[in-house]
């Protein structure tokens, strides 16, 4: 096992200064929309748990609590603060327990990092309102959107809410979080081409996609992600269904000989014949939903790119069989190590623990500097860039762990668990079948069924009482009435059982009942992040 690389890492988390208002890569101001709210402290919290560091866990919790202010007038990524602050802080928060923190009364339903990600999804709220329900890319923490705010958003930023949203309205109690993510995944939906493609940016007031190319990488990737881990935490047949519509069209439009070009969403014609590092994410994916021999052959190209350079370079030329101009560098990303993890799971494929043992020995030969993991800036002749990007910490690290780990309790196979009492009644938690964000959060897909049990038994008993009051009224039909009493109506004070007239509006409410869970295999991550505006498309640039 290639513990060198992780153990540096142990040691880097208490040695960076991801402190409150920490200087820029370059020794500049800090970057408001990332340090103000402690963006790197949130981003790795849970990796500090999953590799053992259980008091660094609870002393940046702390930390958290007490500098942590969403109240600030900076302009804010919508889709980062969501999959880095929001997931972020519910794993945290969902996790706390085991890493030994004190709990409040309530939780998993309450708690500081709860309140927390409740604050900063509100914040992003304003977003949703537009004709469409298709969010803005940017919006202002204090202000709300901009005035002047672009409308075109690229698709993953419109369709990777549904895992924190949901999350956060079946910890909350609050519908409004999950109703907007919903809201913006069927727009896209909708707005799918004839072939069954969707295309790269959208304009969110109109409607009318602005970049027409399809494909698996930026821009694009996490709503398809987001589809199917939403249908497996959420246990959502639909969510599954229009993922594997899309899964037919981008095998029939962009698939060749396993690799996934760039296509025209209205036409199928290709339009760029590169291979994205962020599209590595895509073998896992596959393997999510059963399709082990395809992802498997897909990774293995992946994997030739990797062994080429040493890293995946952000743009590959297919054809070429080489890196894209101005597209040469690797900024530590997880897709591929991510692939390997996932796909290790289901096969035990000892070629998928080499790419791991390759991506220790890479990333601590070139990019291990003094203070960190730098960027690489040219795999070709692998200079280094003077930055580290928080998701290295987030989910390379995090992942490469996992690979080599397989007794961590993030591989829990139900075995064993935790029952928590709540004001809701009894709950389990900490059974195994974690979620991953697209950020490598881990989500305790059980936690969304320990707030709510409570109205849904009472919903039960309320069924069973109308049934009762209904059979009491038909047969007073055929008994006779005294001059002061007609039929018996039960109480409708506050805390007791409804009649059945108002219980008629009360059902309104009431969620359709879970089925037998028709997906069962346990989730595991895959990651992505925005392409700027036309970044993928412009060859100049």
């Amino acid at each position: 096992m290639p513990f060198r690389l992780l153990i540096s890492l142990g040691l880097l988390c208490a040695l960076l200064p991801l402190h409150h208002g920490a200087p820029g890569p370059d020794g500049s101001a800090p970057d408001p929309a990332h340090y103000s709210f402690s963006l790197t402290l949130i981003d790795a919290l849970d990796t500090l748990l999953i590799l053992g560091n259980v008091s660094e866990f609870q002393r940046v919790v702390e930390v958290l609590q007490d500098n942590v202010d969403f109240d600030i007038d900076v302009n804010a990524s919508v889709f980062e603060t969501n999959i880095r602050v929001v997931g972020g802080l519910l794993s945290a928060h969902l996790l706390s327990k085991k890493a030994g923190v004190e709990v409040e009364a309530g939780w998993p339903c309450s708690g500081p990092l709860l309140r927390m990600a409740e604050e900063a999804a509100r914040k992003l709220l304003p977003a949703f309102q537009t004709p469409t329900g298709m969010p803005y890319g940017t919006v202002n923490l204090l202000h709300g959107v901009n005035p002047g705010e672009t409308p075109v958003t690229c698709t993953a930023g419109i369709g990777t809410f549904i895992v924190e949203f949901a999350t956060l309205s079946s910890l909350t109690g609050d519908p409004v979080f999950e109703d907007v993510a919903r809201v913006a995944l069927m727009r896209l939906w909708e707005s799918r081409s004839d072939i069954g493609l969707v295309g790269n940016h959208i304009d969110v007031l109109t409607g009318k996609w602005v970049a027409q190319d399809a494909g698996i990488g930026a821009g694009v990737d996490s709503y398809f992600e987001y589809l199917v881990k939403g249908a497996i935490l959420l246990q959502d047949k639909k969510l599954m269904a229009m993922f594997l519509e899309y899964n037919k069209a981008i095998r029939n439009y962009t698939r060749f000989d396993d690799w996934y070009l760039w296509v025209q969403m209205y036409k199928g014609t290709v339009s760029m014949p590169v291979f994205q590092s962020l599209e590595a994410y895509w073998p896992g994916l596959q393997s999510l939903i059963g399709d082990i021999d395809n992802a498997m052959r897909t990774f293995l190209n992946y994997y030739t790119v990797w062994k080429q350079f040493g890293g995946l370079p952000e743009f590959y030329n297919i054809p070429q069989g080489y890196t894209v101009e101005k597209r040469e560098g690797y900024p530590l990303r997880p897709e591929l190590i991510e692939s390997a993890m996932y796909l290790y799971r289901a096969t035990g494929d000892p070629t998928l623990l080499e790419l791991g043992r390759d991506a220790v020995e890479s990333i601590e030969k070139i990019s291990k500097v003094e203070c960190g993991f730098a960027t690489i800036k040219d795999l070709r002749d692998h200079k280094l860039d003077n930055r580290m990007e928080s998701f290295f910490l987030a989910e390379t690290v995090k992942y490469l762990y996992l690979l080599f780990d397989p007794t961590n309790f993030i591989h829990n196979n139900g075995s064993t668990f935790d029952t928590v009492i709540t004001p809701y009644g009894e709950c389990i938690l900490g059974a195994g079948g974690y979620i991953f964000n697209t950020e490598a959060h881990p989500i305790d897909p059980a936690a969304l069924h320990c707030c709510q049990r409570l109205k849904e038994e009472q919903w039960e008993v309320e069924d069973l009482m109308r049934e009762f009051y209904s059979l009491k009224r038909n047969r007073s039909k055929f008994q006779k009435k005294t001059m002061s009493s007609g039929p018996w109506e039960p109480p409708t004070r506050p805390g007791t059982l409804l009649s059945p007239e108002n219980h008629d509006q009360a059902r309104e409410r009431k969620p359709a009942k879970q089925k037998v869970p028709l997906l069962s295999c346990p989730s595991q991550p895959f990651t992505s992040k925005l392409a700027l505006l036309g970044q993928v498309f412009l060859d100049s640039s």
